[in-house]
């Protein structure tokens, strides 16, 4: 099976944010896609072992921020390949607050969620979450997709992202 079939899909790069018990959390993403609109509902995956994950179970509420292909990559890597239990990724970051959410300020457009429900999916828990508020902050930017990333950028995925391959499958 050649999984990088599966980087064919559209995917995007968003930051997902949370505030639990005082901390900012976050982590960069890819899956995430609007389920419904009555009412307008998202669903984001998130691995088990990214802090993220667990501050947004325990908050129940979560930010998305969409970033365009001018994000620097600074953010990206700031937020995707460090943990929020060793480092505050927010500490050189300026961001807003919504809904008592960090929303960074590079974003080109968020949105607050309020989780419904949650799925079960093995490495990866999906979060429904009903959208509270949104905004576009870069009416002309272009959203960054997962394609961008990789072939413009030239960024890897880590680990814990659903479209990781490990570097010998990448050799093929």
């Amino acid at each position: 099976m050649n999984r990088k079939a599966l980087q064919k899909l559209s995917y995007g790069v968003y930051l997902v944010t949370t505030l639990s018990e005082e901390k900012q959390y976050g982590c960069i993403v890819n899956s995430i896609m609007q389920i419904t609109s009555t009412p307008i509902q998202i669903a984001v995956s998130l691995n088990y072992d990214n802090a993220t994950h667990n501050a947004i179970a325990n908050s129940g509420i979560f930010a998305v921020a969409i970033l365009s292909t001018n994000c620097t990559l600074a953010l990206i890597g700031g937020f995707g390949y460090r943990s929020s239990k060793d480092v505050n990724k927010f500490a050189e970051v300026p961001v807003e607050y919504v809904d008592g959410l960090p929303v960074p300020a590079e974003s080109m457009a968020w949105m607050t969620c309020r989780v419904v429900q949650t799925m079960d999916a093995g490495s990866h828990t999906i979060f429904l979450g009903e959208v509270m508020d949104s905004a576009i902050t870069q009416e002309n930017a272009i959203s960054m997709t997962y394609q961008f990333y990789h072939t413009v950028i030239k960024g890897e995925s880590p680990k814990n992202a659903p479209t990781y391959v490990p570097s010998e499958e990448n050799e093929n």
